[in-house]
């Protein structure tokens, strides 16, 4: 099995030898001939002319430039003559400027927070990427690894940015439940509504590529816990500062009136979050939301259809958790805050309650 791109080569735009139009099924398009030069693999140095916009209609108006860096394969046509095809324009050096920006913005404003969570960041796709994808891939039940990774990327970062301290051990432990909730009830409506994972194309040329089987049923599964992570961060953060900033307020409040009173600032919150949420896969999905619109389909009927049902699904099952999260995390922050005082000598190995920096969050 080839990697995904280990055939495409990046190249040059020297210069445009030819313009015109072009009719392709009924749609006019401007076409170019390009003179471009290949710069890596066997044939780095060689120049070579490539069409764009001739065989294939355009989803865009964005042509080539001289001096563009694009990527290209290489193929060889019956009579032995090598071909370049376009593949894509590359993108590195845009990304790497909004990347600089994006810190830059962050350690600007949260200083050395900021820099802590930068680093969670990047722990958080180390984790991803050395742990959860290899794992999968070599046959490892996704749902499983999706949650041992989650509860490691979530429960590391979180230490990073906002420290060892009574509040983080509040947000850890209710993110652990919390992950755990979801992944059951995950679990429990795939099966229920008789989901196989293979409503996402995605999916299926995965199975193409490899040469070994993998559970597409766990891989959506794991899918629902990692797309809820990002939100998870934010809401049991939130939620258990909150409480210890009410106890910190008033400490003779009763447990009773500390959760009643955390409860309502996560009524609200929770409120915002799932709104999140429900944008956030609708903006996803907002191609194929579109396509219904215009085939005029029935929703009853097409909420049957397999890459239908695991969206909805995949955004209640996520909502479900974050719901959880709210009542879970403040019971564990009333817990931890109310004895916080006294501690004794366990302050040592827990922490302080999470002051001073403790406070807020970042999104």
């Amino acid at each position: 099995m080839s990697a995904f791109g280990s055939e495409t080569l990046r190249a040059r735009v020297i210069d445009i030898i030819e313009e015109g139009e072009i009719d392709l099924g009924g749609v006019r398009q401007k076409y170019q001939v390009a003179r471009v030069e290949l710069l890596e693999g066997e044939y780095r140095g060689i120049v070579m002319e490539m069409d764009y916009g001739r065989r294939q209609v355009l989803s865009n108006a964005v042509y080539l430039q001289p001096g563009d860096s694009i990527l290209v394969t290489i193929g060889t046509r019956p009579d032995g003559l090598l071909t370049v095809y376009f593949v894509d324009f590359t993108r590195t050096t845009p990304l790497l400027w909004l990347t600089a920006l994006f810190a830059a913005a962050i350690l600007l404003i949260s200083r050395w927070k900021g820099l802590r969570s930068l680093l969670s960041m990047a722990f958080s796709l180390a984790v991803i990427i050395g742990y959860i994808i290899p794992r999968i891939l070599a046959g490892g039940d996704p749902l499983q690894v999706s949650i041992v990774g989650s509860i490691l990327l979530l429960g590391v970062t979180l230490y990073l940015t906002y420290g060892w301290n009574l509040k983080t051990h509040a947000a850890v432990l209710s993110m652990v439940l919390v992950l755990l909730i979801t992944g059951t009830l995950a679990a429990l409506f795939v099966a229920f509504a008789r989901l196989t994972g293979s409503g996402d194309e995605n999916a299926l040329f995965l199975l193409q590529m490899l040469d070994a089987q993998i559970n597409l049923r766990g891989l959506l599964l794991g899918g629902m816990i990692i797309g809820a992570l990002g939100v998870l961060d934010d809401l049991v953060t939130t939620q258990a500062s909150a409480v210890f900033e009410l106890h910190h307020a008033n400490p003779s409040l009763g447990a009773g009136a500390l959760f009643r009173s955390a409860m309502r600032i996560g009524q609200d919150h929770v409120a915002a979050t799932v709104n999140t949420l429900v944008l956030a896969y609708a903006g996803a999905s907002l191609p194929m939301l579109l396509m219904f619109t215009l085939g005029q389909g029935r929703l009853g009927y097409l909420v049957n259809f397999e890459f239908i049902a695991e969206e909805i699904v995949r955004t209640l099952v996520g909502s479900l958790g974050l719901i959880s999260a709210v009542p879970l995390t403040t019971l564990i922050a009333i817990f931890f805050a109310r004895r916080a005082e006294s501690l004794g000598r366990w302050e040592q190995v827990l922490g302080p309650e999470g002051g001073g920096e403790g406070h807020g969050h970042i999104h």
